[in-house]
């Protein structure tokens, strides 16, 4: 980022956080904070604070372009090596980002934010509240400022668990090692001519609690689309996978399976079952490494109501009965409507605050909160 550039924005933080009500996280002193200037290359990190007046002092000083706080609470928080914090506990966090959506065709930059919004929803409802059965006042949710959005769980009772433990939440909200045997239950049923028993394999009913019922609902979408191509193809499915289930899925087959039966082949039976839970898991909870954010119990993650560094939003808190309506690039937007004139490096598209831009590459003004995102992001540079 040039100087113009880089002054231009920390004036405006600088105005930003000199006249707002920065938010700390409960029990703040016992948090680690850690902050990225701007044009720098590496985090300042290891650092605590005892008074909310000594933060807001060094935030407003620093102007920093990131700020982030640990989700554990530590006995020493500014030490400077994790081993010598002391360890007490951590948050269960959530972090859904535009980046981690797996096999997902992203237009824009708006739609992958509401991509993220939806399965953000049903982690929260289907899974954290209706699954795990967490009361809403301990769950808090924010939009990141960024590309995602976060979920914070505050029961005590997950502040204990270590890796291994919030691993095997993820791995159950992923469905990830479901097996036939716990979805697919045994029933005896009498033979077409009465004559004799047979043991068949049932389909659960969709309104059946957890996995059992997601995979029922799963399947009957799946028996009511098996025709399309374009939406097995939307799935993910290989086409040599779409051309076998053609095959062996003969009119008798479907039949059972609208009865509610699913003895069929080997391969028709694993077909319904992972189809079915690649589309109801919520994957982008496991990100993109090997070691989930939720797994992590000594994560750094923004801080409400700061400032994200590449976008100029805000990180918000969004109430849950209130985030179908919320949208980030409106209601995250802090910066005013000055024009500002920017040189963008390529034509860009957007719509923010209600306003549909279509910049052309080159010199444009435009209102400052969208200069400050432009910047920010690397498309643009503020000219004198």
């Amino acid at each position: 980022m040039e100087e113009a550039s880089l002054s231009f924005m920390r004036e405006r933080f600088r105005e930003y956080y000199s006249r707002e009500q920065i938010e700390l996280p409960y029990r703040f002193g016992k948090r680690e904070f850690a902050f990225m200037p701007f044009g720098a290359k590496l985090m300042k990190r290891h650092l605590s604070f005892r008074k909310k007046e000594e933060f807001l002092e060094y935030i407003k000083k620093m102007v920093p372009a990131h700020v982030y706080y640990s989700s554990a609470f530590y006995q020493n928080p500014g030490a400077p090596t994790m081993d010598e914090k002391g360890w007490m506990g951590a948050e269960l966090i959530f972090d859904l980002d535009l980046d981690h959506l797996e096999k997902r065709k992203i237009r824009s930059y708006e739609d992958g934010l509401r991509v993220v919004k939806e399965e953000f929803i049903r982690l929260i409802n289907e899974f954290l509240i209706e699954d795990f059965g967490f009361d809403e006042k301990y769950i808090k949710l924010y939009f990141s400022g960024g590309r995602g959005y976060h979920c914070h769980v505050m029961d005590p009772r997950v502040f204990s668990l270590d890796s291994s433990e919030r691993r095997e939440i993820v791995d159950y909200i992923i469905g990830n090692e479901i097996e036939e045997d716990s979805i697919f239950r045994k029933v005896t049923i009498r033979s077409p001519e009465g004559s004799r028993s047979i043991t068949r394999l049932e389909i659960p009913r969709s309104d059946e609690p957890g996995w059992r019922g997601r995979v029922g609902r799963g399947i009957i979408e799946l028996i009511r689309n098996i025709d399309r191509e374009d939406f097995l193809e939307g799935m993910g499915i290989k086409k040599k996978d779409i051309e076998r289930l053609r095959k062996e899925l003969t009119d008798d087959r479907i039949k059972r399976i609208e009865r509610g039966l699913i003895d069929q082949s080997k391969f028709i039976r694993r077909f319904f079952l992972r189809t079915s839970i690649k589309k109801l898991s919520i994957s982008s909870v496991a990100g993109e490494t090997d070691e989930p954010v939720t797994c992590d119990i000594k994560r750094l993650i923004r801080l409400p109501t700061s400032l994200h560094g590449k976008t100029g939003f805000r990180v918000c808190e969004i109430d849950l009965d209130k985030i179908e309506d919320f949208d980030p690039l409106h209601d995250a937007v802090v910066f005013g409507d000055d024009l500002i004139r920017v040189e963008l490096r390529e034509r860009f598209r957007i719509r923010m605050k209600g306003e549909d831009f279509d910049l052309d590459r080159g010199v444009n003004k435009v209102p400052e909160y969208l200069a400050i995102f432009l910047v920010g992001r690397g498309i643009a540079k503020v000219i004198n």
